[in-house]
């Protein structure tokens, strides 16, 4: 294993090496991905790269296993080489760079400093899995996600769920609930919640305004589904006899409490470093037509300061307890290497609006020049459950006029369509939100039998779409 590791980090190193040594002066004026001229075939390797998510893990699991990681770099690289030799090696470079310092790089230092910091958390005493003590955990990781993030609220709550079901036959359903719940909806009452809204905040959308305007769809949705896991959990229960943790689990029973408090600490910092970031204008280096926000280089190193912290302030024994283990960050840092790379033609196209290839769905956004803010809900969702949902969220948020005054004011139903449905609908599928998939990591790394991808898609088809239709008649007009 650790030798695999060793060639991913060679993989990276060279790629990053070939672009730092590539001569600026071969680039010109930053030779952007041309959306309006691409064809919709151009993101082929972005499908192929959902397909291997979905498909190779079922097909041929030992070899994803294994391989898993040059997969997504093969992928990434099927986009690369042909936009090369159409586009030039400038416009490769540039885009592929681009990806990985501005977007790849900072998603993985948050996910990093955010999987150690809440892995050093440990919930100690005897917590036993019931319908209401998961339901306790669901709502708690709701209210959490607006506040710490998705991706904090996750992974300080997913292993003490684990842990208390861990005497259970039945922990799929409680697994997907938490994805849905905690993931995702749970986020969207402030810009802290969620990636997209966060995105919003800087272009001048008011920090408390999601919480006024998302509200009373969170109650609805975030009630519903609580009701629905309620009901589901409560049948398996019953079907299982309503088991207990066996004696040997529970005679050396710990006192209920908290261990490792000094991490909560180190979440707070964490939240409030990216807030910071989003709030202060250093100015910027420009590296290869690039132009890097020097705030966001001082988030990145204090957020891995902050993950060194943390593992130097909690003991070893501590994180063993926790079944902490790097399998789920190796997984999620390799994959969306690929799907990052992958995905930058689909995500030009869309930046071309009328003018790329999808612009007939664009288009459906308006009609007679008002918008129609069922479709930018839908829209935005169901791109969002495929693409990254922070520039799908701008992609309408521009759309709609970009300007927030007017979006917080006379459009301030479309603007609530667009943030609901990039922060809702990420929760459709593994890669909508980047919690989903290391929440899935977890669990299958403790022994859980988690949903492939399509099996998820259709707990979420059958939940969730259901319940964004009645969301959509109540709330959206």
């Amino acid at each position: 294993m650790r030798k695999g590791k060793i060639k991913w980090l060679h993989v990276v190193i060279g790629t990053l090496l070939v672009i730092l040594a590539f001569p600026a002066s071969g680039f010109g004026a930053e030779p952007h991905l041309p959306g309006q001229g691409l064809g919709a075939y151009w993101i082929i390797p972005f499908v192929c790269m959902l397909l291997s998510i979905a498909v190779c893990p079922l097909t041929v699991p030992h070899f994803w296993e294994h391989n898993f990681g040059k997969v997504a770099v093969f992928w990434g690289l099927a986009f690369l080489v042909p936009c090369a030799l159409v586009y030039g090696p400038a416009t490769a470079l540039f885009e592929a760079w681009h990806a990985i310092i501005l977007d790849y790089v900072p998603f993985i230092i948050l996910l990093l400093s955010l999987f150690t910091v809440a892995g050093g958390v440990r919930l100690t005493g005897s917590l036993v899995g019931t319908p209401l003590v998961n339901t306790g955990i669901l709502l708690i990781g709701a209210l959490l996600a607006s506040w710490m993030g998705t991706t904090g609220a996750a992974m300080l709550l997913i292993r003490p769920m684990l842990r208390a079901n861990a005497h259970r036959r039945y922990k799929v359903h409680s697994v997907v609930f938490f994805i849905f719940l905690v993931a995702n909806i749970g986020g969207c009452l402030t810009p802290l919640g969620d990636p997209p809204l966060f995105l919003g905040f800087l272009k001048g959308v008011s920090f408390f305004w999601t919480f006024t305007h998302l509200l009373p769809m969170l109650l609805v949705e975030a009630g519903l589904l609580l009701v629905v896991y309620f009901i589901l959990e409560t049948v398996l229960y019953n079907r299982e006899g309503r088991p207990v943790p066996p004696a040997e689990e529970t005679e050396h029973t710990e006192k209920l409490g908290l261990e490792g408090k000094v991490n909560l600490l180190l979440l707070l910092g964490i939240v409030l470093t990216v807030l910071l970031s989003g709030s202060v204008n250093f100015g910027s280096v420009e590296i290869y037509h690039v132009s890097i926000p020097l705030q966001n280089v001082m988030q990145n190193v204090l957020l891995l300061l902050l993950a060194a912290l943390s593992l130097k302030l909690t003991s070893r024994e501590s994180r063993r307890r926790n079944n902490f283990t790097w399998a789920p960050i190796l997984e999620v840092g390799k994959l969306f290497f690929g799907i990052f790379l992958s995905m930058i033609p689909a995500l030009a196209i869309l930046r071309a609006g009328e003018q790329g290839a999808l612009h007939a769905v664009i288009s459906l956004v308006t009609h007679e020049g008002q918008p129609v803010n069922p479709m930018y809900f839908w829209l935005t969702g169901s791109l969002s459950s495929f693409l990254d949902n922070a520039p799908t969220y701008l992609v309408f948020f521009n759309t709609a006029g970009g300007d927030p005054v007017t979006l917080m004011g006379p459009m301030a139903e479309t603007l609530a369509a667009i943030s609901a449905g990039a922060v809702f609908m990420g929760a459709n599928t593994y890669i909508g939100n980047a919690p989903n998939f290391m929440v899935r990591s977890i669990a299958e790394n403790q022994g859980v039998r988690m949903p492939s991808f399509f099996g998820y898609m259709a707990w979420s088809v059958a939940i969730l779409v259901p319940s964004f239709v009645l969301l959509t008649f109540i709330f959206i007009n």
